[in-house]
């Protein structure tokens, strides 16, 4: 049986055999190909329909929740319109799954409701007034509700703050606005050294990012001190304040790293998600 990472990078690569295909210069042969694989989809649909039909008669309701929960084979009913679950029941259930990450950062969210391929939220907590710590709760959420519903075509949520021009002198070059709309996610190869609380600086995907744990909750930052420019690798972390060991400003780590000591100044959070098993991913501009 394929490990989900497998799984996943098989469908990255369906999907770049298709734009291949769609690119060909011989109109006949994509023709031919696209009725070939739109053939097998629906005799796939078929036999998936045959299945979750047998399972439902048989009375075998725990079988079907295992199916939802599986990624691929969730994915899977989906493509043929088979889900057992409604959009909105995936969706609440993804925002159930990404709450705790959100309290940790002061943040909650709340289901508007779902119409039209719309996801409609309302942003709550302590990301009022911060369009960075605003932007990457919404980006968490984004992922969340992307993987449990892919036919939701677009997230809308109240609460989000336009990002203010940045002070001059700001070692923070890119707003968590702009990083949504051009990073990736990436996986971390693992955090043995924060097996207990405290902090590790790791290159992800070629860029250094700041891992802190606390009470178990793990955040994530760029590591420059927005105050000196210096990294906050040798910083001293005591509960949740991080003090820069050069200027000695002091940071919020759960409150999207505020500066406590300068209201214009604060962390720049790198988005990031705990997924089930214990992988770790955040989003990175430039990642692939």
């Amino acid at each position: 049986m394929l490990r989900d990472d497998e799984v996943r990078r098989r469908v990255a690569r369906v999907d770049s055999l298709l734009e291949q295909i769609e690119a060909l210069a011989d109109p006949g042969a994509r023709s031919i190909i696209a009725e070939t694989v739109q053939a097998l989809l629906e005799l796939y649909g078929e036999g998936l329909a045959r299945m979750l039909d047998s399972v439902a008669r048989l009375g075998r309701e725990e079988l079907l929740e295992a199916f939802a929960a599986d990624e691929l084979v969730s994915h899977l009913l989906l493509l043929h319109g088979l889900h057992p679950a409604d959009v909105e029941t995936r969706v609440r259930r993804a925002l159930e799954e990404v709450r705790p990450y959100l309290e940790s950062h002061g943040g909650n969210v709340e289901l508007l409701g779902v119409a039209d391929g719309v996801a409609r939220l309302r942003l709550q907590g302590s990301c009022s007034g911060c369009p960075s710590s605003t932007a990457t709760l919404k980006l968490a959420i984004e992922e969340a509700i992307q993987q449990a519903a892919p036919d939701v075509d677009r997230v809308e949520a109240e609460g989000m703050v336009e990002p203010r021009p940045r002070p001059a002198g700001s070692f923070v070059a890119l707003s968590s606005l702009q990083q949504a709309e051009r990073s990736a996610w990436a996986t971390v190869g693992g955090l043995p050294q924060l097996a207990g609380d405290g902090l590790l600086l790791k290159q992800v995907a070629g860029q250094p990012v700041l891992f802190m744990k606390l009470d178990g909750d793990l955040y994530a930052y760029r590591p420059p001190c927005p105050g000196c420019g210096e990294s906050l690798e040798r910083g001293g972390l005591h509960g949740a304040e991080l003090t820069c060991p050069e200027c000695g400003h002091r940071y919020d780590v759960r409150r999207a790293g505020r500066c406590l000591d300068a209201q214009e100044l604060h962390l720049e959070p790198v988005p990031l998600l705990v997924e089930a098993g214990g992988t770790v991913r955040v989003a990175l501009a430039g990642a692939s």
